[in-house]
């Protein structure tokens, strides 16, 4: 359970979400029945080794709703408050979604990123805000709200949710405690516009790396998550260090050198119709001491070319990634 009350929720988020989180993709075992235990508990380690924050426990994945409570339970476990847990909010139905949130919350998660389903399909920024405040009044927990095109809101706002509708759900939800800005995506006034409207208020995460670099020795911005940060290893916290102490010239340094990392990251697909390849994630990670491992169909698929530009990016960024043979992913560091 969350060691804070509702009304404590943006007390609490104001505290804690400084730093980077990444996001930790459940892998199953061999056979494809059962939750891998061990490899999701070295993925929670290596988050903690690496400097992370906190970690969304991803549901985007093809996992019933009670092995997605063990799941958080486990990663609530082996992180024993050396990091926070994300619950992934992204399940069939807003009445689905009510039930992941109580069971995430009675688990130990201590965050809501608050996304919505496939199948969501609002005619108006009103029918945004019924589901948005059914969610937040559902759960005790602090609430990331998650402007982004991914959801299809674009054809009602530019800018996804705009300031009109993020101020109301502000105002009559107390647990809604942070704002991850990617509404508007690519461009990134929406995100400038959240930040200037309500960083007083709640806290804004800036996730895209690219962005959170540069725009963070600007503006204050206390959270950069959750990412597909995993990929660089532990930079991004160590850069996150760096602009908190002002020492803009390395961190800027350190944004020029993983280039590489960042333009083969960007030339494979990671994402198609709204929905991340998340098994091109957990090799992204695998890269960088993670676990690996299967996914169950239906599953995106990584192929030997995009493997190969993922690796040459590391290695010419300097990131030092695993000498094992890519074939080494497909099982995972801890098999079972």
């Amino acid at each position: 359970m969350a060691s804070y009350s509702r009304n404590e929720a943006r007390e609490w988020a104001r505290e804690h979400l400084v730093g980077v989180a990444n996001v930790t993709i459940p892998t199953v075992t061999s056979d494809f029945k059962h939750l891998n235990e061990k490899a999701i508990r070295h993925d929670i380690q290596t988050s903690i080794a690496h400097g992370f924050v906190g970690t969304l426990s991803c549901s985007e994945v093809a996992i019933t709703m009670d092995e997605y409570e063990q799941f958080v339970r486990i990663a609530v476990d082996e992180a024993a408050g050396r990091l926070f847990v994300v619950h992934h909010a992204v399940f069939n139905t807003l009445e689905d979604n009510i039930e992941a949130v109580r069971r995430a919350e009675a688990a130990g998660a201590e965050l809501v990123l608050l996304g919505y389903p496939p199948y969501f399909h609002p005619r108006s920024l009103e029918e945004i805000y019924t589901y948005t405040k059914a969610m937040c009044d559902a759960t005790k927990l602090a609430v990331m709200l998650f402007p982004i095109p991914t959801w299809g809101f674009s054809r009602l706002d530019p800018s996804d949710l705009p300031v009109s509708l993020l101020r109301r759900l502000i105002d009559d939800c107390p647990n809604v405690a942070a704002i991850k800005a990617e509404g508007g995506a690519p461009n990134i006034m929406a995100a400038i516009e959240v930040h200037r409207a309500f960083h007083k208020e709640v806290v804004i995460s800036s996730p895209m790396e690219h962005e959170y670099i540069p725009l963070a020795q600007l503006i204050p911005i206390p959270f950069c998550g959750t990412n597909f940060s995993a990929y660089y290893g532990p930079v991004l916290p160590q850069v996150h260090r760096l602009i908190q102490e002002g020492r803009f010239d390395e961190a800027t340094a350190i944004f020029h050198r993983i280039d590489p990392a960042r333009k083969a990251f960007a030339s494979v697909p990671q994402a198609g119709g709204g929905l991340i390849n998340r098994a091109l994630w957990k090799y992204e990670s695998w890269l960088q001491g993670y676990n690996g491992g299967p996914l169950r169909h239906p599953t995106g698929r990584v192929y030997a070319r995009d493997m190969a530009a993922l690796r040459r990016g590391q290695e010419a960024a300097g990131l030092n990634p695993t000498a094992d043979p890519d074939a080494d992913f497909f099982v995972g560091r801890n098999p079972a």
